[in-house]
């Protein structure tokens, strides 16, 4: 009975212990691309990469799934915004892996705020290559409200206020009859409470109160929108306020 025993503690060390530091190396390495990723955005997907070597060595590592997703999808949604000729192409492939590892960490950890939230914000980049109608056709939109949801009961300030934003984005880009433009203005409204500088808030505040005949009110919100420093939303509001 020892000797098995021996055998038993002899081969944890032989091989669970290498692969915990080497799952801590690759997390190490992924959150240094990542901290890049706002000057060389390519270095979100590079960053993916490493979440994903570490979830391979610790399958259990919820920490490593939500980084994953997180990082797909910002490699994503920059492409969007810088508008690369391949963004389409890079939103549904990095849209799609962050909604795999979205949907890894979710298994993990239910009630976790970050992987709800990334899940639901890949769905999104996914949508905006393949189109909405596309989305809901593969039956999305009752899994991405659900982590929305989710997200926003667990800490809704979480990510800057990104599961209340993303609730008021949710319910306005969906079609008829399934758009609920009030429940749009709620959650936006109460996005614009905590952070009326955000000028992607006051970008989709706007186009809602558009529908909304709340024209007025939505000008002030692209004005504003269009001095911003963020160049995409900036564009975004001059576009919108030239379709008035």
């Amino acid at each position: 009975m020892k000797r098995v025993s021996t055998i038993m503690v002899f081969l944890c060390v032989l091989f669970v212990l290498p692969m915990a530091l080497l799952a801590e190396d690759f997390m190490a390495q992924g959150n240094a691309l990542y901290d890049k990723g706002k000057v060389s955005y390519e270095s979100y997907k590079q960053s993916g990469d490493m979440f994903v070597k570490a979830l391979e060595a610790n399958p259990a590592s919820y920490e490593a799934a939500w980084k994953a997703a997180r990082s797909y999808r910002e490699f994503a949604n920059e492409s969007k915004k810088r508008n690369t000729p391949d963004w389409k192409a890079v939103c549904k492939e990095y849209g799609k892996l962050g909604m795999k590892y979205g949907e890894k960490a979710i298994a993990l950890n239910g009630n976790g705020v970050e992987g709800n939230c990334w899940y639901g914000f890949s769905v999104g980049n996914y949508s905006d290559s393949v189109s909405v109608l596309t989305a809901l056709k593969e039956g999305l939109k009752d899994k991405t409200q659900s982590s929305f949801e989710k997200a926003y009961q667990v800490n809704k300030m979480y990510y800057d206020g990104g599961p209340i934003k993303a609730l008021g984005r949710f319910w306005f880009v969906l079609p008829w009859p399934l758009q609920d433009k009030k429940l749009s203005l709620q959650y936006l409204r109460e996005f614009q409470k905590s952070f009326p500088n955000d000028p992607e808030g006051q970008v989709f505040l706007a186009e809602t109160l558009m529908k909304t005949d709340g024209e007025d009110e939505a000008k002030a919100l692209l004005q504003k929108a269009s001095t911003s420093g963020d160049k995409y939303y900036a564009g975004e509001a001059k576009r919108l306020m030239a379709e008035m």
